[in-house]
C-alpha cells in the first residue's frame, strides 16, 4: 500500500491558509474559514505578500498573521489548508511536505481532484479540523535528480503529481532515451516524457493518455507525450525501480518541471533520474468514500443502469 492511515484527535494550535488571491470569491471563502478557525480558538496565518491589497482590505484576513514562503511560513503550524484548485493545493503541499505537516484541500476550482472537500461544506470541514476529527494518509511522492553528461548533479527536487521532461524549443522535439533499472527501454523523439505517481495519474499523465492508478497503489507511471515511435505505450513500473530519461548529446535544451511549477534546466545530453520519494505527503482525509466515487464524481462518468452486487 502506498499510504498508511492514522486518526488525529488533537486540535491544531495554528493553521496556515494557502489561497488563490486572484479570485475575489476565493478570498471571501478564506475569510470565512479564518473566522471559523479563530472563533474555535485556533491561530490563523495567511500565505500572502505584504502588499496584497485584496487580503489587506478583507476585514478578517487583514487581522491574520501574514507569512511568505521564504520566511518560516510553517514554523509552529500544525496543519496547512489549501483553498482553491489543484494548483493551489500543490503550492500548499510544497510547504507541507518540506515541514512534514498534514495538508487539507478545500476545492474552490473546477475539477479539483486533489481537494478533499468542497466549498459548500466548508463549515463542516473546519469543524472537523477544530475537533481534530480527521485521518491522515501518506501519499507517495517521487524524488528527482538532474545530472549533466558527466554525472554532475545540476539540481534535485520532488513531486506529488509528476515530473514532466519537456523540450524547451517549441519548434523541435525532445530526443530522449527512456531507461528503467539501468537498462535502456526505447529511444524516441517526443514532446516530453511524464513520470507520475498514482496521485498524479489523474493530472497531466491522464491528459497525455495514461491510465488512472488508484492512490492505494505503490507504483511509478511513465507516459511518453506525443512520441514519434512504434512503442509509445504508458508503462507502470515497480516503486523500487529507478526511471531515467537521457536527452541526446545533440538535442535541444530541455527542462524538468515538477508539479507544474518547480523547474530544473536540462542542457543537451543531461539526464533525469526518478525514484520513489523518501518523504510522503501527509494527506488529510475527512471521509471514508472510496476513490471510485471520487473518480465518477470528478469526471462525471455515466453509471446509469448499474445494479450492484446482489
Amino acid at each position: 500500500m502506498s499510504h498508511d492511515s492514522q486518526y488525529c484527535s488533537q486540535q491544531p494550535r495554528e493553521v496556515l491558509l494557502v489561497l488563490h488571491t486572484g479570485r475575489p470569491s476565493n478570498v471571501s471563502t478564506a475569510g470565512l474559514a479564518a473566522e471559523l478557525l479563530t472563533d474555535a480558538g485556533i491561530g490563523v496565518r495567511v500565505l500572502a505578500k505584504a502588499e496584497d491589497e485584496i487580503v489587506n482590505q478583507h476585514p478578517v484576513l487583514a487581522q491574520c498573521k501574514r507569512v511568505s514562503k521564504l520566511g518560516g511560513a510553517t514554523d509552529g503550524v500544525a496543519l496547512v489548508m489549501a483553498l482553491g484548485g489543484d494548483g493551489t493545493f500543490l503550492r500548499a503541499a510544497d510547504l507541507a511536505h518540506d515541514a512534514d505537516l498534514p495538508v487539507l484541500g478545500i476545492n474552490l476550482g473546477h475539477v479539483g481532484f486533489l481537494a478533499e472537500w468542497e466549498q459548500d461544506a466548508l463549515d463542516e470541514a473546519v469543524r472537523r479540523v477544530t475537533d481534530g476529527d480527521y485521518r491522515i494518509e501518506d501519499r507517495m511522492t517521487i524524488d528527482v535528480v538532474v545530472r549533466d553528461p558527466d554525472g554532475v548533479e545540476l539540481g534535485r527536487s520532488w513531486a506529488l503529481n509528476e515530473v514532466s521532461v519537456e523540450n524547451k524549443v517549441r519548434q523541435g522535439v525532445l530526443d530522449a532515451t527512456l531507461e528503467i533499472d539501468a537498462r535502456p527501454v526505447s529511444s524516441f523523439g517526443c514532446d516530453g516524457i511524464i513520470v507520475s505517481t498514482p496521485t498524479g495519474s489523474t493530472a497531466y499523465a491522464f491528459s497525455a493518455g495514461g491510465p488512472v492508478l488508484w492512490p492505494a497503489l505503490d507504483a511509478i507511471l511513465v507516459v511518453p507525450n506525443n512520441a514519434h515511435a512504434l512503442f509509445t505505450k504508458p508503462l507502470v513500473v515497480s516503486p523500487h525501480s529507478r526511471v531515467a530519461i537521457e536527452s541526446q548529446a545533440d538535442a535541444f535544451p530541455a527542462v524538468a518541471v515538477m508539479d507544474g511549477f518547480r523547474r530544473i534546466e536540462m542542457p543537451a545530453g543531461s539526464r533525469v533520474e526518478v525514484e520513489k520519494g523518501s518523504l510522503p505527503v501527509r494527506w488529510v482525509r475527512l471521509d471514508n468514500l472510496p476513490f471510485t466515487d471520487r473518480l465518477v464524481t470528478k469526471l462525471r462518468l455515466p453509471v446509469q443502469g448499474w445494479r450492484g452486487p446482489k
